[in-house]
């Protein structure tokens, strides 16, 4: 004999009794709204009304029987919230809203392991329907509960009113505060003037010939992320140990020569300014991952464990090309890069943080009289130009002229911003402290 179907979790005494306090009690509204969306309820009738509370509460309209009936008489839904009597019947049965926190509680929990059993379901079929990519199951695995831990469901269709609202509330608050950097700020200003800082969801690449100076200037990113705006910063070195990073931080911040550093040739001022940086460095939420050779779903994981335990505000890569693609049946290198390039992009939306990666240049620079490297010196990287939200090369005359009137400066060309202009930032080299600086000058491409 088969066993009975079994209904999903769910509460309807706890979502009336939400419903019902929400309609009498204008402060349970702002509490469900907090907590609760549209589809945590499980009932349509409930989904109907909360909806409609919401539109009147945001229109700054009173809610009571009246108000709500007759706007959902004018939205044609008064029918699919159950009528004028069922609704009455809610507002009816609340005797006290004192114990509404405890019914959204319920009504969220019910929600959670509802979406808990589709989640599992869609993995079990996954993992009956692809057995021969193991890897792939379990970040789909890891990827839904990560979301459901993180109150997030898969994006779904939205009509174009409410993202313009959303839009609008955003837009309104940076007319308000006019020149404010907007994502996580790099800490050289003529670069944070035509970026507003590295923006949620952006895949930044940083790409260089060798010796230019890409992970110094990652490094001096995170540090001022870490240590002047107070950003949660993951570092994935895949080039170089989390102890050589840490002495380039920490020469950077306390302006100490990296050789002396090395050779052990310190004076008293030297361990002056290290005692004074350590500290701040060893509190700062800089992470460190020094894995080498390591796939894009061992970076994703690492990434979600990273979220729950500290956040993340910002993810640096070192680099791209020594990544491996997540199939180890790639035609050829370019397609491997291609698909680490376009993974970078989706776990950039994923943690809703930028993600920077550094990217090593081909030779193709050194072909030309003017070395100052261009986009399509990426075209033989991928996809990565067209992933890439955000495009900076990094130069330095000096490297190719020791007679050049640009000794110890650097360029941050902007070659491609999606959203902002491009152009060239100059910037001070001060390769002894493992550290660029600002300068007032910007030469416009």
């Amino acid at each position: 004999m088969d066993a009975p179907l079994r209904s999903m979790p769910h509460s309807i005494e706890a979502e009336q009794s939400v419903i019902g306090s929400m309609i009498v009690d204008k402060t349970s509204i702002a509490e469900a709204m907090e907590v609760l969306k549209t589809e945590d309820f499980y009932k349509d009738s409930h989904k109907a009304i909360f909806n409609a509370i919401l539109d009147l509460y945001q229109k700054d309209i009173a809610v009571d029987i009246i108000t709500l009936t007759e706007h959902l008489k004018s939205t044609d839904k008064l029918e699919a919230a159950g009528g004028i009597t069922y609704i009455s019947e809610l507002s009816g049965s609340v005797i006290s809203t004192a114990n509404v926190q405890s019914y959204i509680k319920i009504v969220s929990d019910k929600s959670i392991l509802r979406k808990l059993i589709r989640a599992s379901t869609k993995i079990i079929e996954e993992s009956y329907n692809n057995q021969d990519d193991v890897l792939r199951t379990m970040d789909l695995a890891e990827k839904e509960i990560f979301n459901l831990s993180n109150g997030k469901s898969t994006s779904d269709f939205e009509p174009m009113s409410v993202v313009l609202e959303r839009g609008f509330l955003e837009i309104e608050r940076l007319f308000n505060n006019k020149g404010e950097t907007t994502g996580v700020p790099s800490g050289f200003r003529d670069l944070d003037m035509k970026t507003s800082g590295f923006q949620k969801g952006d895949m930044v690449l940083i790409a260089a010939r060798p010796s230019m100076g890409k992970t110094t200037f990652a490094l001096n990113l995170a540090e001022h992320a870490a240590l002047r705006a107070g950003k949660s910063v993951a570092i994935f070195s895949l080039e170089m140990s989390k102890e050589q990073l840490a002495y380039k931080l920490l020469c950077s911040q306390a302006h100490v020569d990296m050789l002396k550093l090395r050779t052990g040739n310190l004076d008293d001022k030297d361990w002056e300014n290290i005692a004074k940086a350590s500290g701040p460095l060893a509190s700062a939420k800089i992470f460190i991952d020094d894995t080498a050779g390591m796939s894009v779903m061992e970076m994703r994981s690492k990434c979600r464990r990273l979220k729950i335990e500290q956040g993340i505000d910002l993810v640096l890569i070192d680099y791209l090309q020594l990544m491996s693609g997540s199939k180890g049946g790639s035609e050829s290198r370019q397609q491997e890069v291609s698909e680490i390039s376009r993974s970078i992009k989706a776990l950039a939306k994923e943690m809703q943080c930028p993600v920077i990666a550094l990217s090593q240049l081909s030779r193709a620079p050194e072909q030309r009289t003017d070395h100052r490297p261009m986009l399509s010196d990426l075209r033989e990287s991928g996809s990565i130009e067209q992933d890439a939200d955000l495009v900076m090369f990094l130069y330095r005359d000096e490297y190719y002229d020791k007679e050049t009137e640009d000794k110890n400066i650097g360029e941050c060309i902007i070659a491609k911003q999606r959203n902002g202009p491009t152009g060239t930032v100059k910037l001070a080299w001060l390769g002894q402290f493992s550290k660029f600086g600002n300068l007032d000058v910007i030469h416009q491409e």
